[in-house]
């Protein structure tokens, strides 16, 4: 352990930081703009971020093709469920504490769009029909409706060259297969079978049904 110098303080947080900048504070909106709503339909991932009541937290990624959050008015989102492991932390939060934060990215963008709100999840809707993917309705849906929304800045995109393959860094780590046997020591399988497990041709098989 090394010495800490730990901030507990509200104001002296602040006072570390400094004041938040005019520009980013008047950004905050209520309801979406036909930029919000065109950034949406672009976006083929976001993370939804949650806590239970008690506060332990969740970040989990959604994924599908651009546009598959659906926008049902100015201020509820829908984002649909599909076949996964079936941990669901973030839903059971839900369940106890409907605050949820997301974050939509576009592939090549910097800047990111932010929503927070309150969620609640439907087994069944109307624009279930829309959300359909090769042939498959999503399992449930978590519809938001939204108390904060705003575009963030690509200062962290930019800082980490998310997006610049020629600044990644070498890919030294094992492939996940041999990651899990090692990381998790209850697993009996060997590297042989879990190499065919999480291969591409038997996710890919699997990202819409069971």
């Amino acid at each position: 352990m090394t010495d800490t110098n730990e901030i507990s303080d509200p104001a002296d947080l602040r006072r570390l930081l400094g004041a938040a900048m005019p520009r980013a504070v008047a950004k905050e909106r209520v309801a979406l703009h036909a930029k919000d709503r065109e950034w949406i339909a672009r976006s083929p991932f976001v993370v939804i971020a949650t806590a239970d009541a008690d506060g332990n937290c969740d970040a989990s990624p959604k994924g599908d093709p651009a546009g598959f959050v659906e926008v049902l008015d100015d201020t509820t989102l829908a984002i649909p469920e599909r076949p996964g492991n079936r941990r669901a932390d973030g839903y059971f939060n839900i369940l106890s504490n409907p605050r949820v934060g997301l974050i939509f990215l576009i592939p090549g963008r910097t800047e990111t769009l932010r929503v927070n709100g309150r969620a609640r999840l439907v087994r069944d809707a109307d624009y279930f029909d829309r959300m359909v993917v090769k042939g498959h309705r999503p399992i449930l849906a978590m519809e938001v409706d939204i108390e904060q929304i705003f575009f963030h800045c690509g200062k962290a995109f930019m800082r980490s060259h998310l997006w610049e393959p020629e600044k990644w860094p070498a890919d030294t780590l094992p492939s996940h297969a041999r990651l899990v046997k090692e990381v998790q020591t209850n697993i009996t399988q060997s590297v042989e079978e879990l190499e065919a497990y999480y291969s591409t041709e038997v996710y890919s098989a699997k990202l819409y049904a069971d």
